[in-house]
């Protein structure tokens, strides 16, 4: 595979995921109590977290958004990505093992539902969780991509000799 392409897979999961944590923040920050609601849904924390992390969980998003939309900070951005999206596939995992119906308010909503489909619905929201990590992992590995602000980006064409050995012989 040539580096160009990697730079391009790197580009497209850069802002593939920019876009579903901007998406996913932006909803949750206008819906009041939505992401309490669907927090207290899954029955993992105490109630009383409820709040706090409904106010934390989309200013995260947003802030994962911002970050990997700019290409700054891409392979912390990417790691905090992936393990957000693990901690959601354990999440989702969980409340179907206990037999609770909810909507995972991934992308707002959120809280209990009913129960028609609600088994093909936990397997397409962890599938779609599972590219997502994919997607952090790839950037993780090689968070070089096209138009970002890191260090490691690629914005020169491919072509270009940024420094050599010779160039600098000559001076």
């Amino acid at each position: 595979m040539s580096d160009r392409l990697k730079d391009v897979i790197g580009l497209v999961s850069r802002l593939g995921l920019a876009f579903v944590w901007g998406y996913a923040g932006i909803v949750k920050i206008f819906e009041v109590n939505g992401a309490r609601d669907a927090i207290l849904a899954y029955r993992i924390f105490p109630p009383e977290w409820a709040g706090p992390l409904g106010w934390a969980l989309p200013a995260f998003e947003i802030l994962l958004a911002i970050l990997l939309l700019l290409g700054l900070f891409t392979r912390l951005a990417a790691l905090a990505s992936g393990l957000l999206m693990t901690a959601f596939i354990v999440g989702i995992a969980s409340v179907w093992i206990r037999g609770y119906t909810i909507d995972c308010g991934c992308f707002g909503g959120g809280g209990d539902i009913s129960a028609e489909g609600i088994d093909a619905k936990y397997a397409r929201d962890i599938a779609r969780d599972f590219l997502f990590v994919g997607m952090s992992a790839w950037l993780v590995v090689r968070p070089r991509s096209l138009w970002s602000l890191d260090r490691e980006s690629v914005n020169l064409p491919a072509d270009a000799d940024v420094y050599s050995e010779e160039a600098e012989r000559q001076v």
